[in-house]
């Protein structure tokens, strides 16, 4: 939000640093190549740019923890580069709370790391995580029925998390098993993924993927309201309010923009087909929203069921604007 205030000089050196700290990262630290320019900017900058941020984690970070969900590899090497590591880490409040982790010397972006000592962790054929450890709870209080549910009838804890495990035993989590998303062609979809993507995106605050058995993916997204303003004003559109500017063609154009730069990235049967802007923020008080800021889906798919058929009867217009 800093960057998107300040002079357009500043814009650029924000920009190009951030840039420079991702590719060091993917040159030295992922191929384990070289650069003499990418070095030499990245020498710069961490005389510059990465130390003054530094400064304002405290100075003497060496490392923090990321956890309660998905962190962005981008973001993750961007940091990394401007030399403050972040260690993601997986868990549940049923397994006191840690499974598995990163090691702060063998980081790995895009997973949660391998299983802590004494824990095992296995993929179900369904691709559920399922785990097993002196740490993982005997049960829930006073509630069998629901202890029975999970656990296997090996005493495997199910975790409710899609995912997998690669060749170095490192774990990546997909997405809620509750969430995923079963499309009228019987495909099944991780949402998570797809939003993940979108939300690379500067124009993209907030996303829910829709298509639960729909016959193809359509979004809700709540813009990041202050991007989409300032490419309204470079366009010359005029506007009184971010109500006209959701039904702006300018505007539609450019989010059918972003899905096509999604779509680029997402396999075939991940495909986006339409997309609707929400004018409001999703948030805990309004309900959408759990209190560790997670989407409620069955609340989204209700309170905006209106604008998710919409999407499926090829309207559109004003039917891309909603208030809440």
């Amino acid at each position: 939000d800093n960057a998107a205030r300040s002079s357009y000089p500043k814009k650029v050196f924000i920009h190009w640093g951030v840039r420079t700290a991702r590719r060091w990262v993917k040159l030295k630290i992922i191929a384990n190549k070289s650069n003499f320019f990418v070095s030499l900017a990245h020498s710069f900058f961490d005389l510059t740019f990465y130390r003054t941020l530094r400064k304002k984690m405290g100075g003497n970070l060496r490392f923090f923890v990321s956890g309660g969900a998905p962190l962005n590899p981008d973001i993750a090497a961007f940091f990394y580069g401007a030399g403050m590591k972040i260690v993601e880490g997986y868990g549940l409040t049923e397994t006191a709370p840690v499974l598995t982790a990163n090691d702060d010397k063998n980081l790995y972006f895009g997973s949660v790391g391998t299983p802590l000592h004494n824990v095992q962790i296995k993929i179900d054929s369904d691709g559920e995580i399922l785990a097993k450890g002196p740490n993982i709870m005997k049960g829930y209080f006073k509630d069998e029925k629901a202890t029975q549910e999970v656990f296997s009838e090996d005493g495997w804890f199910k975790t409710g998390d899609i995912g997998h495990i690669d060749e170095e035993g490192r774990l990546f989590i997909t997405d809620r098993k509750k969430e995923l998303i079963v499309t009228a062609g019987g495909k099944n979809v991780a949402p998570q993924v797809i939003e993940a993507v979108l939300k690379e995106n500067k124009y993209v605050n907030q996303v829910v993927v829709i298509g639960d058995q729909k016959p193809y993916l359509t979004v809700l997204i709540y813009p990041h309201w202050e991007n989409v303003k300032s490419y309204a004003e470079r366009k010359m559109v005029q506007f009184k309010s971010i109500s006209e500017l959701v039904d702006h063609p300018q505007i539609k154009h450019l989010f059918d923009n972003v899905l096509k730069r999604a779509n680029a990235k997402l396999s075939r049967f991940e495909q986006l087909k339409g997309v609707r802007l929400l004018e409001n923020e999703m948030t805990i008080e309004s309900g959408e929203l759990t209190p560790t800021l997670k989407v409620k889906r069955r609340v989204v798919l209700q309170k905006y069921k209106e604008l998710i058929d919409s999407m499926y009867n090829n309207s559109y217009g004003s039917q891309n604007r909603s208030r809440n």
